[in-house]
Order: structure tokens, then C-alpha cells, then sequence
């Protein structure tokens, strides 16, 4: 025993600490992070095998995976392009724009997956914001925090509150209604909007990456190669084009239209040829007289205007991407995906040389040349994001069909016909059976690491509770919190909210309710109050873009910095933490 914990205990703190640090000091997936922790666990002995299986198939994993299906459903019969087109409608001022943006996005996120929702909304307020004369960067940030502020308003809105509904249930054997939460979630949501309107001067504006990308002639140049010229059957590398001086030639368009892309130095040269450079246009235009070029009389290359067999897509490197801090020519990227590096956006601005020379950053925005075979979702590796606009589905009859299924298995869950699981269960079979959605794009909308990330978060809650660590915490904030009930639940949120600035929101709820419901016992009050203002606190990530998945989903397309989150995001953190104690307390009686 040491400071009266046992080897277990030590070990259990050790694992989850090591998890923290693996998902803010490194590039390592989550969820490979959260099963290394799992096995360090099993292997130990600390929690038995039955236990790590139990993880994966505890109802609250089960939930969530069959939500994602019936999502599926919903997103494939345009439920949320209909949303789109029928709510944001055309404000008059900035603050009637955020409130027209943000109560649907909460109201959406309150069912369903955050980042589906912002990751469809943010083309469609980029072009929106346009319509409306405001900068991009003005409404996203607001996007993100409704998205998540949302989320807390209904035990399915986002994961950690069906994470904390799941160990309530399992330490007290009563299971908590959808709506427990909602009356909470609505009043802070409601204390979100007007803090924004109030804090909206401290929302940057900033020129998007779209904006910056949008003319190709600032960083692409296209040259032709007359019939006499004497680089005529000479290779790439013979004629001295493959090394040129601030850019790189990333592309060949032959007389019969042949695209060449991702050259090699033995490729050769023909009269005729289109030579597409990006980099400094400055440097490359020396190459005319240089290398006897001449400029093309109709540049073929531009963002309208691509080959029928290519297109340009813009991406933004995540957080935790492989390619960060490498450069494009030290990889394999462009060759094995038949795709060509144009040019790079960071912070709203064209970085200037040859593309493939700089090195990468979180946020960078990514304008690259592809086939039109390429899907990013098969780059989830290289954690990189696309900036989507408006999905193709289109809104019919399906979508009220659709939504009516969802409608239903809200009701008779919260009437209580049938368990959450079950309705969802059945939704989800409705979905299918009505061709809503096939089983393919069902199986391909369940995100799996986050199904691993959540049953490691379990294993790691389990692991707190079993070993004595939250009892030993609990009798510490005990003595620091002199026995009060307030400054404790205060003292636990506060810290939650900090903790899920840097690090999952779902992982943060697991190892917090062990502590939390533990106190709340200890001091004989009302262990719900404890668990409600916790799934508040968890949410609450507003002060940096990796607090959350819906930051990074518009830090790039928005031309934020790193700074733009924490200037506005640490008032709101306050303010919404406030707001949590005032209501819980209130709703929820100690």
C-alpha cells in the first residue's frame, strides 16, 4: 500500500495518465491509444478478461452503434438538407444569423452526430455567409459551439451523456429517461447563444482558405511547349524541369488530352504539351526564356475548370494527421493516391514556393488535383477533413418518412413502450427495410474508433471505481471542499472542463463519474445532481479547436488560429459553467 492505494490503483492512475499524455503529446489514433490502455489493463491482471469483453458489448456501445444506422437513414433521404434550406432563411443582422444558425444546429445535434451536422453545415454556411455579407470565420466557430451545446440536451446527443446515463444506471439499477437532461441543456444553450451575440467582437475575421485558393493564377502557372522547341523529346529531368527554382511542375496535359500527374523525371517532354507549375509564379515565369515556353493561350487549369476525369478538392489537416510536420515530397501520398499537391492555405493566407516543400501544420488547408475515383473517407489515416459543400441528396417524400421513424423512436423510449435500445433497434431495421439507407452505407456510417474509444472509456471508469481510486479521490475533495456538496460538484466540473479541452470528451466523462458519483455518496446528497452537471461539464469545450471534433471540422475551412478559440472559448467556459450549477442545482435538488 502506498498513500493507501494499492499496486492495482498505482498502475490503473499510471495507464490513465499514459492515455492523456498519448493523446496530446502525439499522433497516435485514439482509439489505438484507448486499446493499448485496455490491453495494458487485461495484461496486468487489474481488470479480468470478462471485463474488457463486457466493454464492447455493453448496451451503451451497442446504442450508439445502431444509432449510427439510423442516422444513416435520416442523412441519405436529405433530412438535413432539408433542415438546411428551410431554417437559415435570410437574416437582416449578424446576431439574428447566429441565432438562425445556431438554435437548428443544437436542435439537430440534440439527435444527431455532431460531426455529420457541422460537417454539412460548413459548406453551406461558408456560401451563406457570403449571401449575407459576413465572413465565413464569423458564423463556424458559432456552428461548432451550437453542435455541441445541443448535444447536451438529450442522453443521445452526444456519447459522454450516454456514457455517465450508462454507469448511473449500473450503480443504482434506474435507468434514466432521454430527456433527463434537456431542461438543463436548453437553459445553457439558450445562456450559449446570447454569450456569443455578446462575445461575437471577439470572433475573428479572417479570409477562408476557399477564399485564398480561389485563384489559381496567384500560385499555378501553365506554360505550352511550341512544336520547334528544343525540350521536344527530351526527358523532364534532361530538361531541367524537374528541379525548378520556387515550384514544382505537377502536371502534363497532351495535345490528345492525356493527363499526366504525379511525374516521373523520365517522363517525356512533347511539342504541344501543357506544363502546369504551382509555386512562385514569379520564379516559375522565368522558365519561358529560360527553357524557350510559351504561355498558354487558354489556361485549362483553374477551380471551374478541370479535366473531366480530375477534379480539385480542398482538405484540412487534422490534429493528429501522419503528414504533420512532413513534407509532401518525403511521402508516398501523392503517388499512391494518383493526386497532385496545388497548393497549401494556412491561416486564411496562399503559402508562398513550391507546395510540396513545406512542411505541414494542423489547420493547413490542402487544395489538391485528383481523379475523380478519390474519396477522402479512404484517407482517414492521415486524419485529413474535407471541405464539403452541400451533400447531393436531395429532401422528398423519403425524408418525412424517414424523420417520422425517428420521431417515433424518441416517443416510445421516452414513454417507455420500449428500452432506448430497443426503439433504436427497430428504427434502425425500419431504416433499412425502407430502403433508406442500404446495408452497405449502414456498415460504413458506424465510426468504429469511436465504438473503441468508448469501450476503453468504459474498461477505464470500471478500473477507477473497482480498484478504490474514485472512493480515495472522493475522500480527498472531501477534505478540501470541508464537506460542501456546492464547492465540490463546482470544483469536479470545473476541472472536467478543463480536462476535455485537451483530451476526449467521452474518456474525461469516464474517468470524472466514478469520482463524481462517489462524492455524491460519501456526502449523502444526490448522486444525479453530480452526473447531470457533469455531462454539461464534459461538453463544454469551447477555448481550443482540439477540445472537440466539430472545432477541427471548421478550424481550417475558417482560417482560424490556434489563439481565435481560446479568446472567446475561455469566457464561454465560465459562463457555461455558472450557468450548469445555477440550473442543476436548481432542477435537481442536493
Amino acid at each position: 500500500m502506498l498513500l493507501g492505494l494499492s499496486f492495482a490503483a498505482w498502475f490503473v492512475i499510471f495507464v490513465v495518465v499514459l492515455v492523456f499524455a498519448l493523446q496530446v503529446c502525439t499522433k497516435l489514433p485514439s482509439d489505438l491509444v484507448f486499446l493499448g490502455g485496455m490491453g495494458l489493463l487485461l495484461v496486468s491482471g487489474v481488470i479480468p478478461a470478462g471485463a474488457v469483453l463486457g466493454s464492447f458489448s455493453s448496451s451503451t456501445v451497442v446504442l450508439i452503434g445502431v444509432l449510427f444506422v439510423v442516422i444513416s437513414g435520416l442523412v441519405h433521404t436529405g433530412f438535413l438538407q432539408w433542415v438546411v434550406r428551410y431554417c437559415l432563411g435570410s437574416p437582416k443582422t449578424y446576431n439574428k444569423a447566429i441565432i438562425r444558425l445556431m438554435l437548428p444546429v443544437a436542435a439537430l445535434s440534440s439527435f444527431l452526430n455532431n460531426t455529420a451536422v457541422v460537417a454539412l453545415f460548413t459548406g453551406v454556411v461558408r456560401l451563406w455567409a457570403k449571401k449575407l455579407g459576413i465572413a465565413p470565420s464569423k458564423l463556424l466557430i458559432p456552428l461548432s459551439y451550437a453542435s455541441g451545446m445541443g448535444g447536451i440536451c438529450t442522453l443521445i446527443g452526444t456519447p459522454p451523456n450516454l456514457l455517465i446515463s450508462g454507469f448511473y444506471t449500473k450503480e443504482t439499477g434506474i435507468a434514466l429517461s432521454i430527456f433527463t437532461p434537456t431542461l438543463v441543456g436548453l437553459f445553457c444553450l439558450v445562456v450559449g447563444v446570447l454569450s456569443v451575440i455578446a462575445l461575437s467582437r471577439f470572433i475573428p475575421v479572417r479570409q477562408s482558405p476557399e477564399d485564398a485558393l480561389q485563384g489559381t493564377g496567384n500560385y499555378t502557372v501553365e506554360l505550352m511547349v511550341p512544336t520547334m522547341s528544343s525540350l521536344v523529346g527530351k526527358t523532364v529531368k534532361e530538361a531541367g524541369l524537374d528541379n525548378v527554382d520556387g515550384g514544382h511542375l505537377i502536371e502534363i496535359i497532351r495535345m490528345d488530352r492525356e493527363v499526366i500527374t504525379a511525374i516521373d523525371d523520365e517522363e517525356f517532354i512533347f511539342g504541344g504539351d501543357r506544363l502546369i507549375f504551382s509555386g512562385d509564379v514569379e520564379k516559375i515565369l522565368s522558365l519561358r526564356d529560360e527553357h524557350q515556353l510559351v504561355n498558354a493561350t487558354h489556361h485549362i487549369f483553374s477551380l471551374d475548370e478541370v479535366e473531366k476525369n480530375r477534379k480539385l478538392r480542398m482538405a484540412t489537416v487534422g490534429f493528429h494527421s501522419s503528414l504533420l510536420g512532413v513534407r509532401m515530397c518525403d511521402t508516398q501520398f501523392e503517388n499512391d493516391n494518383n493526386l497532385v499537391l496545388v497548393a497549401i492555405a494556412r491561416e486564411g493566407d496562399v503559402v508562398k514556393g513550391s507546395p510540396r516543400e513545406v512542411e505541414l501544420k494542423a489547420g493547413d488547408t490542402l487544395l489538391m488535383e485528383c481523379s475523380q475515383r478519390f474519396h477522402m473517407d479512404s484517407q482517414s489515416k492521415y486524419d485529413l477533413m474535407e471541405m464539403a459543400s452541400e451533400s447531393l441528396y436531395k429532401p422528398d417524400k423519403r425524408t418525412l418518412y424517414s424523420s417520422l421513424i425517428m420521431i417515433a423512436m424518441v416517443a416510445v423510449s421516452s414513454l417507455g413502450y420500449l428500452t432506448l435500445l430497443q426503439a433504436a433497434f427497430v428504427a434502425a431495421f425500419a431504416m433499412i427495410a425502407c430502403r433508406f439507407c442500404t446495408i452497405d452505407q449502414a456498415r460504413e456510417s458506424i465510426d468504429w474508433r469511436l465504438l473503441m474509444i468508448f469501450a476503453g472509456s468504459i474498461s477505464l471508469g470500471t478500473a477507477i471505481q473497482d480498484t478504490g481510486i474514485a472512493e480515495w479521490i472522493s475522500q480527498g475533495i472531501l477534505v478540501l471542499c470541508d464537506g460542501s456538496p456546492i464547492v465540490a460538484l463546482a470544483g469536479i466540473c470545473l476541472v472536467g472542463t478543463f480536462i476535455t479541452e485537451f483530451t476526449s470528451n467521452t474518456a474525461t466523462a469516464a474517468i470524472f463519474f466514478p469520482i463524481a458519483y462517489q462524492t455524491a455518496v460519501n456526502m449523502d446528497v444526490n448522486p444525479l445532481t453530480f452526473c447531470v452537471a457533469l455531462m454539461v461539464a464534459v461538453s463544454s469545450s469551447f477555448a481550443t479547436p482540439i477540445g472537440s471534433p466539430t472545432h477541427m471540422i471548421v478550424y481550417g475551412p475558417g482560417g482560424y488560429r490556434f489563439a481565435d478559440f481560446a479568446r472567446i472559448g475561455i469566457p464561454m467556459n465560465f459562463i457555461i459553467w455558472i450557468a450548469n450549477l445555477f440550473i442543476t442545482l436548481l432542477l435537481f435538488p442536493l
